[in-house]
């Protein structure tokens, strides 16, 4: 019964999700896309939770109906993909990401579409993101984003980021990365964290 409940409640507010999911073309229009997704971040408690689900579910590369992104959280890029049993905390920031089943992010996390979005030219002067490179970056299974974690490199399956690291470098599978870059303190087993 609770499952015929939930899968009626997202059914729901996918349909309450469609006319923004049309508007931003299914988030190939990146001004509406930016807008929409902005807007969805402020519904407030669980009906939030769903409608942004549903929204990122129309508008995202992909997005599992079972995972939950808190209110104040937003993509920034379509390229996305969110699998099943993923949990975003509030005050997210996410870009070009791809999320591994069961990964859990703390509040206020930012992961960014790679390193290189603002480069400098030949006198140093700072660029527009036109001029950057954006990448993927790929967050594992079974992953801890702790809050306030800044990451621009792939984090393997298992891992756990410490609240307040800065991801600069790969964290490769299994492992503890803590500071500021982030740096390994700790090796174990997939799932031993």
């Amino acid at each position: 019964m609770k499952s015929l409940l939930k899968s009626l409640f997202q059914g729901i507010f996918l349909a309450f999700a469609l006319p923004s999911g049309l508007l931003c073309g299914f988030g190939r229009i990146r001004a509406a896309f930016t807008f929409f997704a902005q807007h969805a971040a402020l519904v407030p408690g669980l009906p939030g939770d769903y409608f942004r689900v549903a929204f990122y579910r129309l508008t995202l590369d992909s997005c599992h109906p079972e995972s939950r992104i808190q209110f104040g959280s937003y993509f920034a890029h379509p390229q996305a993909r969110v699998s099943k049993g993923v949990y975003i905390g509030s005050y997210c920031i996410l870009g070009q990401v791809h999320i591994g089943e069961r990964t859990e992010i703390g509040s206020a996390v930012q992961i960014l579409s790679g390193a290189n979005q603002h480069p400098r030219d030949e006198q140093g002067r700072i660029q527009s993101s036109e001029k950057g490179t954006f990448s993927t970056v790929q967050i594992g299974a079974d992953c801890w984003i702790g809050a306030q974690a800044i990451v621009m490199a792939n984090v393997g399956s298992g891992t756990t980021v410490g609240a307040g690291a800065v991801v600069i470098s790969e964290l490769p599978a299994g492992v503890v990365g803590v500071g500021n870059p982030a740096r390994i303190v700790s090796v174990g087993q997939p799932g031993s964290h």
